[in-house]
């Protein structure tokens, strides 16, 4: 099964935006902090853009958000980046002749369609400053806990 990243690379760019906002925000830059491709990060660059997230000048290296960090959400950061936008998936290839596999996908929909609204409203529920905070945190943590080891 293959994974997608765009949400947390989304997340991580803007976050990155936010906290690095006085220093390198080339998508070079952004690209070697995800560990990705410059191009990929441009393409991302593109959809928040596109959605009204992020403000960018074409030749410059200069984006910066387009809100507060308080008034962009995850639920939509997922809906600005372009993917397949259900979380879960179910099989469309099951044998229509037997009980489980005639009735299994109108049976998972239903409850998938619960389990996503539920989370979209969690995503809805934390923001982007949320996670900024917890980063410097987690980050304050760490050199706090290196100043005690010396």
């Amino acid at each position: 099964m293959k994974y997608s990243y765009k949400l947390s690379d989304a997340v991580h760019l803007l976050s990155y935006l936010h906290i690095y906002q006085d220093g390198d925000l080339s998508s070079k830059a952004i690209a070697d902090s995800i560990e990705s491709n410059p191009s990929v990060v441009r393409q991302l660059m593109s959809d928040l853009r596109t959605a009204g997230l992020i403000v960018t000048r074409k030749g410059a290296a200069e984006p910066r958000l387009a809100k507060n960090p308080r008034e962009i959400n995850l639920f939509d950061i997922y809906q600005a980046i372009n993917m397949d936008h259900d979380l879960l998936h179910v099989d469309p290839k099951t044998n229509l002749k037997c009980i489980v596999g005639g009735n299994i996908q109108a049976s998972l929909e239903k409850y998938y369609d619960q389990i996503q609204a539920a989370a979209f409203n969690e995503m809805k529920q934390i923001s982007l400053a949320d996670v900024i905070d917890d980063i410097l945190q987690r980050q304050s943590t760490k050199l706090d806990l290196l100043k005690k080891q010396i």
